[in-house]
């Protein structure tokens, strides 16, 4: 039996007439860019966050530029991150000019290592990003101390983390802004691209809407070199039909991961760790093997989805080799590198699903 990594269509089926009615809304309404859907979105975002601001836009990878460009880092600025995780996060530090600084990661949760950020500032550092992977909430006490300390913006690249919290508070109030991604195969996706920025901060806020609309507060009347980045209304409309559903879609994917940490007991994995303060949006359900390549033929061949998280850390891209980086700086995250990768995981998938799924991992590993 197949076993998709992730089932959109068993997601879409559960809301299509609601989705359906939506889009037709907007059609009928030909409100498209901008407008009503978009500024409730952002309401309702901010609400789940927790935050006093929302501003929405066309990617994940976009919200993160809004906010360093919003900050004021540019050209010669240095912005301390984490090699462990998809391209845009270092990325977007690259596309205002700054120069990301990585910093190696924690073996267990495979977040940026807090205990090392220190070390790596410098007085061209201006900017701290961690990336909440995989869902899991970054060590966020320490990094915002050391931010204060040495009066440094923290950016929180949460674009796998919606609706998860960090001792209590929601992820995506917890630096000085934080992005977020509805890319479809996120927790809650749309149907194509689109982002958001979340924020306490006014100024930050009106400044990243402008930028999102090609540096304007008035039409034709431009203060700011922008973007095109807008988010438009079909997706905000989609993504507010699922909404309501996205913390009990968020509690059946923690429920879903708890089966697999059950049945991949006493099998040759490393399983995924959490803290009892972190609330994890479950994003992936990522195990651990020095065999994952191995594993992740069997699991192919037996139809059942799965990918490697992340095959070449960031530090070691081909484009990122002006940086000067060599194999053996950063070994934890090389390590994982090698070795982690994804089980089939959404809050549709069945227990026999994910029975098939271990034993099929077992076959390989025992």
């Amino acid at each position: 039996m197949p076993v998709p990594l992730l089932d959109l269509k068993a997601q879409y089926a559960s809301v299509r007439p609601e989705v359906d009615a939506a889009i037709a809304e907007v059609i009928d309404g030909t409100a498209f860019i901008g407008g009503p859907k978009v500024a409730e979105l952002e309401d309702k975002i901010a609400d789940l966050c927790g935050t006093k601001h929302a501003v929405g836009c066309a990617s994940g990878t976009d919200a993160l530029i809004l906010a360093l460009e919003g900050l004021g880092i540019g050209s010669g600025d240095e912005v301390i991150t984490t090699p462990f995780t998809f391209v845009a996060t270092a990325e977007s530090i690259s596309l205002v000019g700054a120069r990301p600084v990585f910093v190696d990661i924690e073996a267990d949760t495979y977040n940026i290592d807090s205990a090392l950020i220190e070390a790596a500032v410098t007085e061209r550092t201006k900017a701290i990003m961690p990336v909440h992977i995989f869902g899991q909430a970054a060590e966020m006490d320490r990094i915002l101390e050391i931010a204060r300390e040495n009066q440094l913006r923290v950016v929180e690249d949460a674009c796998q983390a919606i609706g998860g919290s960090y001792k209590g508070r929601p992820v995506g109030s917890l630096g000085d802004a934080a992005a977020f991604s509805f890319f479809p195969s996120k927790n809650l996706g749309c149907a194509g691209d689109g982002g958001i920025l979340t924020t306490d901060n006014e100024e930050l806020a009106a400044v990243s809407a402008r930028l999102r609309t090609h540096g304007t507060g008035k039409k034709y009347y431009h203060d700011l070199l922008g973007h095109n980045s807008r988010l438009d209304a079909l997706q905000a409309a989609i993504l507010l039909v699922k909404l309501p559903h996205l913390a009990e879609w968020n509690r059946r994917r923690r429920e879903k991961a708890a089966v697999y940490d059950r049945l991949l007991e006493g099998v040759s994995v490393g399983r995924p760790v959490c803290t009892d303060y972190i609330e994890h949006a479950c994003h992936l359900y990522i195990i651990r093997s020095p065999r994952r390549d191995e594993i992740v033929a069997a699991l192919k061949a037996a139809a059942i989805g799965t990918g490697a998280y992340y095959p070449v850390p960031l530090h070691l891209q081909e484009v990122y080799r002006p940086l000067g980086y060599s194999q053996g700086d950063l070994p934890v995250a090389e390590a994982a590198c090698s070795q982690t990768l994804a089980l089939p995981l959404f809050p549709e998938i069945t227990e026999e699903q994910q029975r098939q799924v271990v034993e099929t991992v077992r076959s390989v590993v025992g």
